[in-house]
């Protein structure tokens, strides 16, 4: 499923290491990930991906014919290559639990290891951690506004690649969709997949209805008829003339699914057919196009659709295909470091990040300070590997988006909104501020 070469890097990796290599440089760097800012309408952030960085960092090694292709291209030396061949990650990883709520400057990963292995995991590190919290980010904008509607990641087709339709199946999940059309999904992770049915079936019969009747008599378990393919009323009536006869197989029909159109008028006047017909049961599902925005005009407009499959704009995350993300050095040798650049400063040290709620269980403020300066409320940054190792056993994707459910229910109001969101307080300690104006004086 994942791509677990280690050969998935950018050059500099390795021509940093050589150099690293060269020099003697191996004692211990700490670096962190973090979000510069927040994509415009975004209020929050939701962190995911760790797993797939555990077990990245778990089977880090480079193989034989990696080793022996490197030596191929010249630019490295034996030295370099002998160490490379018996590299291994042995280094401690600090992060906040998949499914946390998180802000700009709070760093989600720390790692804290030898030089040459903090250095090299840099780029599939930022890989895994952007496309997860992206997707995961995008999905937990639908899931607040859906209330009991069900909701399901319909964007393998247009995902970019086959690993971002899987792990956008896992984010979309974890922020509390139901599941995914995406079948390997359903293997892979036990995420659960839904389905219905495409126009091509219903095209390549001569009739609407006999195509209904044979998909149904396929498929007695999950009997939920695509209506949009010629005259979607027409369709629906279709799916009531037919109901007393496949019920008398022993057939229920589950639901309709529209595809096309105004939704919010398609649906109320496929509701009172089903309804006139005696199929109140039967539930629509739409699909088309959807993303949050659509979601919640359709809410507002009280469209009687009981579920949505939210595609193409969830595994592009289309408004904000992007976080302006980072992972950076924090401390080498012992010494704390902090890049200056313009607009791109970053706060040194090692750090970990405190969250404070109201008497409501909603947060209110979050300080970022260094690791072992006194604050008050939770730490979210947690040990998650030492020494190379695992130091607990990791959470179910299940356990993992209960935890994401409660983070969600903690967001204060005015952070649920899809646009125009209110700014949530995130706090530099003195303590950290002080780190940073000392090191600066050690490089002015």
């Amino acid at each position: 499923m994942v791509n677990d070469s280690v050969l998935l890097t950018d050059l500099y990796q390795l021509t940093m290491l050589q150099g690293y290599y060269q020099q003697g440089m191996e004692e211990t760097a700490v670096f962190e990930f973090f979000v510069r800012k927040l994509p415009k309408n975004r209020a929050y952030l939701l962190a995911a991906g760790l797993e797939q960085v555990l077990t990245y960092l778990e089977q880090l090694h480079f193989s034989p014919a990696e080793i022996a292709w490197l030596a191929s291209t010249g630019r490295f030396r034996p030295a370099m290559l002998d160490r490379l061949a018996g590299l291994r990650f042995t280094g401690d990883v600090h992060a906040m639990p998949e499914g946390t709520v998180f802000f700009p400057h709070e760093p989600i990963l720390r790692i804290t290891a030898p030089l040459p292995e903090a250095q090299l995991i840099e780029s599939r590190v930022i890989n895994l951690l952007h496309f997860q919290t992206l997707i995961a980010s995008k999905a937990a904008r639908s899931v607040l506004i859906a209330g009991d509607k069900l909701l399901v990641d319909f964007g393998m087709r247009r995902a970019h690649g086959s690993e971002a339709a899987l792990l956008a199946a896992r984010a979309s999940y974890l922020a509390g969709f139901a599941g995914s059309a995406t079948v390997a999904a359903g293997m892979i992770f036990d995420i659960p997949v839904y389905g219905t049915m495409a126009h091509s079936f219903v095209q390549t019969h001569s009739r609407e209805g006999q195509a209904f009747a044979h998909f149904a008599q396929a498929n007695p378990d999950n009997v939920v008829l695509l209506i949009d393919t010629y005259d979607t009323e027409k369709g629906a009536q279709k799916v009531v003339e037919l109901a007393a006869g496949l019920y008398a197989q022993g057939i229920k029909i589950k639901g309709v699914r529209l595809d096309s159109g105004d939704l919010a008028d398609h649906a109320r006047r496929v509701r009172q057919i089903l309804d006139h017909g005696g199929l109140h049961d039967s539930t629509i599902f739409a699909s088309g196009n959807i993303d949050e925005y659509q979601l919640a005009a359709l809410l507002a407009q009280q469209a009687p659709i009981d579920g949505y499959g939210i595609g193409t704009h969830l595994d592009t995350s289309a408004d904000a295909p992007y976080l302006d993300c980072a992972y950076k050095l924090q401390e080498y040798a012992g010494m704390a470091r902090r890049k200056r650049s313009e607009g791109k400063a970053t706060w040194p040290g090692r750090k970990q990040v405190y969250r404070n709620y109201n008497d409501k269980g909603q947060m209110i403020l979050d300080t970022v300070t260094v690791a072992d300066a006194p604050c008050s409320g939770l730490p979210l940054l947690q040990p998650v590997m030492r020494a190379g190792k695992l130091v607990a056993e990791r959470p179910s994707l299940t356990d993992i988006r209960d935890y994401a459910r409660l983070q969600l229910q903690g967001l204060p109001a005015a952070l649920r909104q899809l646009s125009d969101a209110s700014e949530y307080p995130v706090s530099i300690s003195a303590e950290l501020q002080a780190l940073a104006l000392e090191v600066d004086k050690q490089n002015p």
